[in-house]
């Protein structure tokens, strides 16, 4: 779970304004001989603006709401349940509430992950349309220049992708060794490097062996990361 200690301020959004009381008035002084009869006048607070209860709970729901959305990745989507819509219902309402505030910008950053991440993948297409709703959201974000160089110096790389599909690979039949041996071919014929992704060390490691023994001698340089895509990714070497 990525919900943080943001929960802890909701605590202090649900308690109820405190409120100044003026202070009791001073007793009056006893009677002494050649004194007028002196009495205390109480001493007026400034009053203290309030958050009406309602509204308070209102804005608790929201946050809570919001946050939950941001943790299940619901960032601009679906329509009315998104944590986008609802942090800024809250920002309508208080717009210095700082949840609120802090939550716009974690919608920024989840959406630069997962543009570089698609990038990582070769799928770039993607990666811009999630790059784009980040700056949708706030185009002034330090995070999006540099999102943004990782992404074209990842399409200009002339690294080669290879999505594959996790059922095919599991069969292990002749039709997906085949396809894996036409991958490590082009490793060998371009001395790339091989990096795997799978979604089990298990998995990754067959890919690996599969490939490795199409291209018996030769040494087959390559690394295993987990994830929850299936890919084969050809680093090229540097001209």
């Amino acid at each position: 779970m990525r919900i943080s200690s943001k929960f802890c301020l909701l605590i202090v959004v649900l308690l109820p304004a405190c409120q100044l009381q003026a202070p009791p008035p001073e007793p009056p002084a006893a009677d002494s001989p050649g004194l007028p009869d002196m009495r205390t006048i109480p001493r007026e607070e400034p009053a203290v603006e309030e958050i009406p209860s309602n509204l308070q709970r209102l804005i608790a729901d929201l946050l809570f709401s919001g946050l939950q959305a941001l943790d299940d990745d619901r960032l601009l989507e679906p329509r009315f349940d998104n944590a986008y819509e609802y942090f800024y219902e809250v920002l309508q309402l208080q717009p210095d509430n700082e949840i609120a505030l802090e939550g716009m910008q974690g919608i920024v950053e989840r959406y630069l992950e997962l543009a570089l991440d698609a990038a990582n993948r070769g799928n770039f297409i993607n990666a811009d349309r999630l790059l784009g709703r980040a700056e949708t959201i706030d185009a002034s974000h330090p995070g999006i220049a540099p999102a943004r160089e990782s992404l074209d110096a990842e399409r200009n790389s002339g690294d080669l992708f290879f999505p594959l599909e996790e059922r095919a690979l599991r069969r292990q039949d002749s039709a997906i060794r085949a396809t894996l041996a036409g991958i490590a071919e082009q490793a060998r014929e371009s001395d790339a490097f091989v990096l795997i992704t799978a979604p089990d060390d298990e998995l990754a490691r067959w890919i690996y062996s599969a490939m490795r023994e199409s291209v018996a001698g030769y040494r087959l340089r390559g690394n295993i990361e987990i994830s929850g895509v299936t890919l084969i990714r050809l680093r090229m070497p540097d001209s």
